[in-house]
Order: C-alpha cells, then structure tokens, then sequence
C-alpha cells in the first residue's frame, strides 16, 4: 500500500504521495523563478540585451537614422540610412530581431566627383548620399541612390554585393533620381521609381534606362497640397503597392504616409492614407517602407523628426486590411512598444565605446567629408588614436579629419581622454556636440599658453556651392591646461528637455566638473539637414604638423 502525506499549500488543499507532492513543489519552484524573471524583465532598460526583455521600444532607434529602407533575407534584416557628408557612406545595418542592430559595413569609402567632399571649393554638408534604395535579387543585394552633389559622370549610383558586409562594386551611374526607389519585378525586368510618381525601365545589366521607358504613374490628388516623395516598393499577393511621404500643408495636418496600389506595374493606381500619427510627444511621422517576417508578420518603419538628435526610427505593425498595409495599432497610432520576433539575440548597438586597440577603426565612426588617410592613425601608438593636423584651416567646420559617432536618446553620455602634449601654436583639438550649430570643448594652443574652452560655434553657408562664409563663435568659459584633458559631453533628448547639450572637464576621469549652463542642440534642414553627432577634431590655423592622441571614447545610454 502506497503512503501517503496530507499537507495543506497555498494554492490548494489535498492528499498526494510523496511523489506527487515533490513534483508539485517543483512547479510552483519554476513558477515562482519565472514571476522573478519578469519583474527583472519589466525593470530592465532598453539598453539591455534582447534576452532580457520581449518587446521592441519606440524608437526602435533613437538616433539619426533618416531615409530608411529595409529587407528581409532569410531570417536576418538589413537597413540602409541616408548619412549626407558623412564617410563612409550608406551604412548598411543588420538585425535579427528587430531590436538589436549593428553596421556591418559601407557601400563606399568616399565620393570623389566634386572635390567639394574633401571641403576644396565648398562643401557638402546636407547633400551626399540621400535616401538610398536596397534590394536583394537573385542572390546580390543592390543599393541605388543619388547624392544631391552633381557629379561628373551621372548622378545616379548602383551598386551590388554578394555580401552586404563585404565590397560593394559600382555597377553604373546615370541621371539623376530624386527620392528612388529600385525595383526588381517577378519577370526580371527593372524598375525606378522616384520622383512624385515617376518611373523609368532600367536595362537588364543596369548600365542606364532604356530611353522612352518613362511613365507618370498617377496625378497628384486635390488633397496632396506639399511634397510627395520618398518611394519604397514592393510587391504582395500579385499588387504593386507604392509607399510615400505626403507633407499636407492644411490647418492641423502634418506628414503622413500614403500608399498607391495597382495590379500594373503601370497603373492605374489607387490611393490610401496608411499612416497619420504623432508620437512620444512629437509631431506626425512618415517615409520609410514596410518588411515581413519569417513567419508572415509586417512591420512598417519609419522616422520621425525628434530635433536636435535628428531623425529617428519608429517600428510599427503592419496589418493587411482589404488589400492595403495599415501601419499602426488597432487604432492607427504608433504604439510605445512592439512585440520582439526573436529572443536570444546578442545585445548589439550603432553607437559604441572604443578603446581603439583595434587595427582598423570601428564601423561605428564616420568622417565629416572625405578624410585625409595619411594624418590619422591607430598604429603610431598602440592602443590610441592619433588625429594629425594636415592643412591649414580657419576653422572647425573646414576642418579634415574630424570623426563622429551619432548622439543618442533618451539620454547619453559620452567622455575621451586626450593627450594634447604634441599640439602646435595655433592648433585646436577637442570633442563637441557638432552640428551646423555647435557646442565644443575646445583646446588652443596660442605660443606657450595652452586653455581649455567651452566654445558655441555657428556656420553660414552658400546656397548654391555649401561654401563657408562665415563662422562665428562665442567663448563660454576658459582655463589653462597642461598635457592632457578628461572632457564629457551629455545628450538629454527627452520630450520637453529642449535637446540640451551638457559639458564636464576631468584632471583624472573620476571626477567631473560642469562647465557652462547647457546648451541646446537644434535642428536645420537648410545647412547640416543632420542631428547632433558626438565629434573628435584636430586641425591647425597657422601651421600643420601637431596632433593629438585619444585613448577612449566610452559611451553609454542612461534612462531617468
């Protein structure tokens, strides 16, 4: 005769067997360490790893990451971002989950057409690379975009790739396309769309258009009383479905998303707003495109202006609703957080700390135009960065080598230390909030005297040829410096906290002072057209020849 124990639980009140009653203690064991688990989960930031929390938080990132386009291959997603004056250019990021995303690598190093991207003649700050279009196709991936700088040789790239984290080889240029999307149809023929509903047929190897191939795909509706552009593509179930921004200039309208389906590539097209939402306290949000998943879900992505730290991305659900893609929740707005595709993921991130003990710099830094690769190094001294002043300039915004990494919200903080001992009569080095207004800790060396100085500087450029016309700059505060300097700079891109910009100086990395009253970063379409990005800089006004050595950048989000 089995034997038996009465004992009375907290749930319930029975006889079991000793057997039973073990197995009963070790489910609410389990039950219990999950409870635990969760109460860790929800108390988790979103820095945290994707193991540790089952939702995507809007932003999906909180960063500059303006002119999305994004696919599928496989179980992995790839965006591509427009980056401007910034090189390398296009970066080209992987995720798996939606949530965890890292650069893997750039479609080019430089643009060499106009020797304005080495700052030689003007500039080109807010042009470059815009709104590039990535397709995959018969196992290559493809990037279509075209600068806004006119080139020699046609202002249209391509290029493909075997592996996006690989080399990218330019296939062809031709004209111009404003806002372009490529498009690969199921016959294999090629497409471009671009413009306000324009197409023309691509040649099969993609060397130019055929000539008399160009279709207006529909008229603009009474109701599209702004700009219409940034064309994304797709296909599904037999439609062709094209995705637009529609800036409506009416009382109380915004931006919004639109959407042209036709069962011909030709037309004729129908219309239908798929998305009009504000979000986390800012104005309406639009131009991106739309993605599914391996298990047959849609997501919409796409940006939304957030002021001084640029334009950010937004991860909706995507629900297909008599034939059209609804972005939004049930009710059509952007929803905080989205439900993650995939735990497990390694926690990975586009803004990143760097001890620079590498041999080649990290993917995460872009230069501010071409850079001059014989006057900065990782090699010279080991474990440090060296920037070289290279030529003669009158300020920071003609400056070559200054390197930047993107700000980042909620809250950031970022601090360097730099050896400033090798720096010249004349020469200015330090970090910054850089934008076409910025704010920088700035070191001169004027004869024997060296100072540390919080500066706010402003740029003036041409309309026509971005050349500097003009900066000017205000001295904020000052004091004397010796061989090297501790300076920290932090970002607070909440809701209502204006974008400030605050600054700390070290003797030893432990203990920071603040300097100055805060500044606050903005936001301009017609200079930089750019948010904020964190910036080293070195560069000489009388004579080349001094650097500097920089032996970190650490970075890291903060939540209040």
């Amino acid at each position: 005769m089995r034997k038996t124990v009465c004992k009375k639980l907290p749930i319930f009140a029975t006889c079991f067997s000793r057997k039973a009653l073990l197995v009963k203690r070790f489910v609410l064991v389990v039950i219990l360490s999950l409870v635990v688990c969760f109460v860790t989960v929800t108390a988790a930031g979103k820095r945290s790893s994707s193991t540790n929390g089952s939702f995507v938080a809007n932003p999906m990132l909180w960063a500059d990451v303006p002119d999305p386009d994004i696919i599928r291959v496989g179980d992995t997603y790839y965006l591509v971002s427009t980056t401007m004056h910034l090189m390398p250019g296009a970066p080209i990021m992987r995720s798996r989950d939606l949530k965890n995303w890292e650069t893997i690598g750039y479609v080019y190093d430089r643009l060499t057409d106009s020797p304005k991207y080495d700052m030689q003649g003007g500039t080109v700050y807010g042009r470059g690379q815009w709104a590039t279009s990535l397709k995959y196709h018969n196992g290559k991936f493809y990037v279509l975009f075209a600068p806004n700088e006119r080139g020699a040789m046609g202002d249209t790239y391509i290029y493909s790739a075997d592996d996006p984290a690989g080399e990218w080889t330019l296939v062809s240029r031709m004209r111009h396309f404003h806002d372009c999307s490529l498009f690969f149809d199921d016959d294999n023929r090629v497409y471009v769309i671009y413009g306000t509903g324009e197409m023309m047929e691509l040649k099969p190897d993609l060397s130019d258009v055929i000539e008399g191939s160009h279709v207006q795909l529909f008229q603009r509706e009474a109701d599209e009383t702004g700009l219409l552009e940034g064309s994304r593509v797709i296909k599904h179930n037999g439609r062709y479905y094209l995705l637009m921004i529609s800036h409506v200039y009416a009382p109380g309208r915004h931006r919004r998303e639109v959407c042209y389906r036709s069962t011909d590539i030709r037309g004729p097209y129908e219309k239908n707003t798929i998305l009009e939402s504000d979000f986390g306290g800012f104005s309406y949000l639009a131009q991106g495109t739309i993605v599914d998943s391996p298990d047959g879900d849609w997501y919409g992505v796409m940006f939304q202006d957030r002021g001084g730290v640029g334009r950010v991305l937004t991860l909706s659900p995507c629900r297909w609703i008599d034939g059209w893609p609804m972005l939004g929740d049930e009710e059509g707005f952007v929803p905080e957080r989205v439900r993650m595709l995939k735990s497990g993921e390694p926690e990975r991130h586009i803004v990143c700390s760097d001890d620079f003990s590498a041999e080649k710099l990290g993917l995460h830094w872009q230069w501010n135009h071409n850079p001059v690769n014989t006057a900065w190094s990782l090699t010279e001294r080991p474990g440090w960065l060296r920037l070289k002043t290279s030529r003669v300039v009158p300020n920071l915004y003609l400056a070559p080598n200054t390197l930047t990494q993107r700000m980042e919200g909620p809250t950031c903080s970022a601090a360097v230390r730099m050896d400033i001992s090798k720096m010249k009569d004349g020469d200015c080095a330090g970090f910054a909030a850089f934008n076409d207004e910025t704010c920088a800790l700035m070191v001169k060396k004027q004869g024997k005297n060296t100072t540390l100085q919080l500066v706010e500087l402003s740029v003036k450029l041409s309309q026509q040829d971005k050349v500097v016309e003009n900066v000017t700059e205000r001295v904020v505060w000052s004091t004397p410096v010796s061989k090297e300097v501790f300076l920290r700079i932090d970002g607070d891109f909440r809701p209502g906290k204006r974008d400030m910009a605050t600054f700390f100086f070290s003797n030893d990395g432990e203990q920071w002072t603040p300097v100055g009253e805060g500044y606050h970063m903005r936001f301009d379409w017609q200079r930089f057209f750019m948010g904020s990005k964190y910036a080293l800089f070195s560069f000489a006004t009388k004579k080349a020849g001094g650097y500097v050595d920089v032996d970190y950048f650490n970075f890291s989000v903060t939540e209040k």
